[in-house]
């Protein structure tokens, strides 16, 4: 199995070394060959520095370089473009996500599904605040016809077929959270526990997600 994992990130550097060992540990531990891309969305903070010096340590890492903050999608469609992967897994640089489960989205892509949802078993690690917000965020998407996968955020395997398939959508800004469940391919979920931010604070806040699910809806239609 080669995997391509795919790291959009802004402002990441106390926990890149971190997040690179343990993608290292449970890929090795599996048996998986994999390449690690790191997406450097215009990082203002040492991160570039980072991604050089581990890719000098490793050549499962690649980097590339945005010169400002286009934000998330583009990242992500960069990263996709580079993989060379038979899936490639989607991640945040802040290791909230449990990469442990990575396993488990193997075995949903051997069993037959082409899309397999990293997704959070509670919100009991939010704050009220945070919570609340992500309770409305959820029902006003359904009002406006967006359809999400339910505690799902950006962790999630795609199998080439259906990589290829996101690529014909060439809008640079697209909610891909709610663009991936349209394009119809066999999907399936992995549930697992999503731990405190690392370091730092969220680089796509509830208001830019709403932007962002507005154009999506707007193409739906």
């Amino acid at each position: 199995m080669d995997i391509s994992v795919v790291v959009p990130l802004y402002n990441e550097e106390e926990s890149l070394p971190e997040l690179y060992a343990w993608i290292e540990r449970v890929m090795k531990a599996n048996g998986f060959s994999y390449e690690v891309i790191f997406v450097n969305d215009g990082s203002t903070d040492r991160s570039w520095q980072i991604i050089e010096e581990l890719s000098r340590k490793s050549d499962t890492v690649h980097g590339i370089k945005f010169r400002r903050n286009y934000g998330k999608s583009p990242a992500l469609y960069c990263g996709f473009e580079k993989a060379q992967g038979d899936v490639v897994i989607t991640m945040d640089a802040d290791l909230q996500d449990d990469i442990d489960v990575i396993d488990k989205f193997v075995d949903e892509y051997y069993n037959g599904s082409q899309i397999v949802y990293g997704v959070r078993k509670s919100r009991k690690t939010d704050t009220f605040f945070k919570r609340t917000t992500a309770i409305a965020f959820y029902k006003l998407m359904r009002m406006m016809g967006v359809e999400l996968v339910y505690n799902h955020a950006d962790y999630r395997l795609m199998s080439k077929r259906a990589v290829e398939e996101l690529e014909q959508y060439k809008e640079v800004n697209l909610f891909l959270r709610g663009l991936v469940p349209l394009i119809g391919f066999e999907s399936s979920v992995v549930e697992y526990d999503r731990g405190k931010r690392y370091a730092g604070e969220s680089k796509y806040p509830l208001k830019k997600m709403i932007f962002f699910a507005i154009d999506l809806s707007l193409i739906h239609i």
